[in-house]
């Protein structure tokens, strides 16, 4: 990170400890799956329920969203579905922030997830009386989040955006002549302040499987293949993006190995997009970048501890009991939804899809 870039990152907060879970993946034999998955169909018919999972859940998951009339996608634009579907329930195999983006776009829908403990580092790292104290301390900057935060941000922001349009977006708020707030994620903030050159303070989190990908350890596997290009998500670290051969959201990372010509491709991005890449590019060889260094145990594990709390188990539980639902406070829920809607018109008017394109 340039010393200019690093200037601007907020450092009058002090960031606690933060407590990341084991990753715990659910192991299940194929009697018990089978029997799961029969329960799943039959109380998301009985329940008038639809399943949206993101990306990063497990390939179980994700089929099973789709097999039943459901939807796999990033956050907003599962939550964008969930205004198409006709079903009273959406049940979201995510995150927290995930399942209330869902709630604040379907107020009239009941909305329950798995495990409500399911959290994402980014939301955590920005919490709401913190994030709204610093905003008041800078009333002359706009305000804008990433859409990885909780109902609470949202609601203090003036933009909500994803990776996808960013840069677009920031470029436009430049030319109007705005200083800006970014948050959370102060690498994905690096990265668009370094493309845009725009004034920028950075809040301080970060995603703990994109900021553990490693320059040197992927300069290292780009020697042994020459032959693959990289595919990096920008809320990976500076040293790791300027190794990039293309940097995008997740859609445009299942685009690239879709449509490039390379047949062999590194990935820095949790690993559970691997699912979906490998079905609309069977043909070609994915390999993981590496998150750790010289002596580490694991070299190539990039997978969200929160995401793998979501599993058949605990899919089938709520369906059965109707816990975990989604609850935002009304004016919370319409203060969140404005940024939201004002990037949808931004899009609508720049012939940009940010929903229905998975384009977070």
């Amino acid at each position: 990170m340039s010393a200019v870039i690093a200037e601007n990152i907020i450092r009058d907060r002090r960031l606690a400890p933060m407590q990341v879970p084991p990753t715990v993946v659910e192991a299940l034999d194929a009697a018990e799956r089978a029997a799961l998955t029969a329960r799943i169909q039959r109380l998301l018919v009985e329940r008038d329920a639809t399943l949206v999972a993101h990306y990063y859940t497990s390939p179980e998951l994700q089929e099973l969203a789709e097999a039943t009339g459901g939807y796999v996608s990033d956050s907003l634009d599962m939550a964008r579905f969930g205004t198409e579907c006709k079903s009273s329930t959406l049940v979201v195999a995510g995150v927290r922030f995930m399942g209330e983006t869902a709630k604040i776009l379907n107020p009239e829908k009941r909305v329950l997830m798995p495990d409500l403990h399911a959290e994402c580092s980014l939301d955590l790292g920005c919490p709401a009386d913190e994030f709204t104290a610093f905003c008041d301390q800078h009333p002359d900057r706009t305000v804008v989040v990433y859409a990885n935060t909780s109902a609470a941000v949202k609601a203090r922001s003036d933009w909500v955006v994803t990776s996808g349009i960013a840069l677009e977006l920031v470029r436009h708020l430049a030319e109007r002549g705005e200083k800006l707030i970014w948050a959370p994620d102060r690498h994905l903030g690096a990265y668009v302040q370094r493309e845009t050159g725009v004034d920028m303070l950075l809040w301080s989190a970060a995603c703990v499987v994109h900021e553990a990908f490693k320059a040197d350890g992927l300069r290292k596997l780009r020697a042994e293949h020459p032959d693959a290009q990289v595919l990096v998500h920008p809320e990976s670290p500076l040293d790791v993006i300027a190794q990039a051969d293309l940097v995008g959201s997740t859609t445009a990372l299942v685009k690239a190995a879709r449509d490039l010509p390379a047949r062999k491709f590194i990935v820095a991005t949790d690993n559970g997009l691997f699912h979906k890449m490998k079905q609309v590019a069977p043909d070609k060889i994915l390999l993981e970048a590496p998150i750790a260094g010289k002596g580490a145990t694991c070299v190539s594990c990039a997978h969200c501890p929160w995401m793998a709390m979501n599993g058949l188990r605990n899919l089938a539980r709520v369906l059965e009991t109707g816990d975990n639902e989604i609850m935002i406070d009304e004016a919370v829920r319409e203060r969140a939804a404005l940024p939201i809607r004002r990037l949808l018109e931004f899009a609508r008017q720049r012939k940009r899809v940010v929903l229905g394109n998975n384009d977070a």
